[in-house]
Formats: C-alpha cells, sequence, structure tokens
C-alpha cells in the first residue's frame, strides 16, 4: 500500500502474522529480564487466584466423600451465606479482583516503559513500511505471550500450595478426593484470564505506540 502525504511518498507493507510472532519472540528475548518481573507479576495474581479456587473445590470435594455436607452447626451455616462466587468468601473474591487490578496495572506500566524505550525502534519499523495495526500486534503478542506463561506457572503454584494446605487441614484424604478435572478446568481458564489481562494491561501503550510519527519518534534521545 502507498501512501502520500506533503511531498512524501511512503510504502507501507503488511507482514504475514508468524512473522509478527517470531518478531515478538526476539523482542522478549533481547528483554529477558524485563519480560521475568512482568511474567512474575501475573503469575502472582493468578497463583493467588487459582490457590483460593482449588481450595474451595477441594474442601466441598472432601464433604461430599465424608457425607458432611449436610451437617452444619449455626456458625457454619452463617459462613456458607457468607460466600459468594464459585464457593469463595466475599471477602477473598475482592482480594483476587484487587490482586488482579493491581496486575493489569503493573502490565500496564512495563509495556508504557517499553514503548519509551524502543521509540527508534518503532519509528524504524514505521519508516520502513509497517502499518499500525503491525504495531499494535506486536505488542499484543507479546503481552499474551507474557501473560499466557506467567498464568501457567502461577497455576501450578497455586495449585501445589493449596494442595499442601489440604495435606495440613484434611490428611492424606485429599489424594484419594482430589478433583483432578475440575481443578485442571480451573487452571485453563486461569491461564485464559491470565493472557486476557495481559493483552488488556498492553492495549494503551499499543496503541500509543502506534500513533508515534515515524520521524518524531526517530528525533527522541532515549
Amino acid at each position: 500500500m502507498i501512501e502520500q502525504g506533503r511531498g512524501t511518498v511512503r510504502q507501507q507493507i503488511e507482514l504475514p502474522f508468524m512473522e509478527s510472532v517470531k518478531i515478538s519472540f526476539q523482542s522478549l528475548r533481547i528483554r529477558f529480564y524485563r519480560s521475568i518481573i512482568t511474567t512474575a507479576g501475573i503469575s502472582l495474581g493468578i497463583a493467588f487466584l487459582v490457590s483460593v479456587l482449588t481450595t474451595a473445590e477441594v474442601n466441598s470435594e472432601i464433604a461430599k466423600g465424608s457425607g458432611q455436607e449436610e451437617i452444619f452447626s449455626n456458625e457454619e451455616e452463617e459462613e456458607e451465606k457468607g460466600k459468594g462466587w464459585l464457593g469463595i468468601s466475599t471477602k477473598q473474591l475482592w482480594l483476587v479482583t484487587m490482586s488482579l487490578i493491581v496486575c493489569v496495572v503493573g502490565i500496564a506500566n512495563a509495556m508504557l516503559m517499553s514503548v519509551t524505550e524502543r521509540f527508534r525502534e518503532i519509528g524504524t519499523m514505521k519508516c520502513l513500511g509497517a502499518l499500525d495495526g503491525f504495531i499494535v500486534r506486536l505488542f499484543l503478542l507479546e503481552s499474551a505471550f507474557q501473560g499466557f506463561v506467567g498464568a501457567l506457572i502461577g497455576a501450578l503454584i497455586g495449585v501445589v500450595a493449596s494442595t499442601l494446605i489440604g495435606l495440613r487441614s484434611h490428611g492424606w484424604n485429599i489424594i484419594w478426593d482430589f478433583p483432578l478435572l475440575r481443578i485442571l478446568t480451573i487452571c485453563l481458564i486461569c491461564c485464559v484470564i491470565g493472557m486476557f489481562l495481559a493483552v488488556m494491561g498492553a492495549a494503551f501503550p499499543s496503541w500509543r505506540a502506534a500513533k508515534l510519527p515515524p520521524a518524531e519518534a526517530m528525533r527522541v534521545e532515549v
């Protein structure tokens, strides 16, 4: 595609999707340590979420297996009334929500810093004909990769932590009553949530990077 404006002609080239994936991987490898910091933030938030959901699921399964689900004291009934979404308490739900919001803010901050450091790189790509959509795609792919890896690590940490808590509370009964299929489903959902939060946090920095005028980006001293 040819773009004309103010006496200049600039050819814009749409690269294949796999080329975008390759460039995104190279960028993450170059900025490996910064990527680790962003990934760690996602891991902690998802680990907390998975731990809370897995613990609630395990407790429910053990209660059913031991036939105690219908035997509640008044105090236990009050505790059940305080439970909200997916059997977790309202307090835990708020804590999980706040931790995920902090993750999104951290991702957005890291991506904004990445955009600032890469002004010249972005300007060079745009001068060579990169479309705005290509720039956005690069940043969103980087965030999605970090989100998936961070969420996967966080899910594993959360399951291990909840299993250890379950062993301490219920003993080895947790091994026989462990709801493996439902726990795997929780981990898969949380990985998707991690990717979504990472992409959402990178949306504004990606848009800002795409809107940089090429000549201005090349003049910036970083």
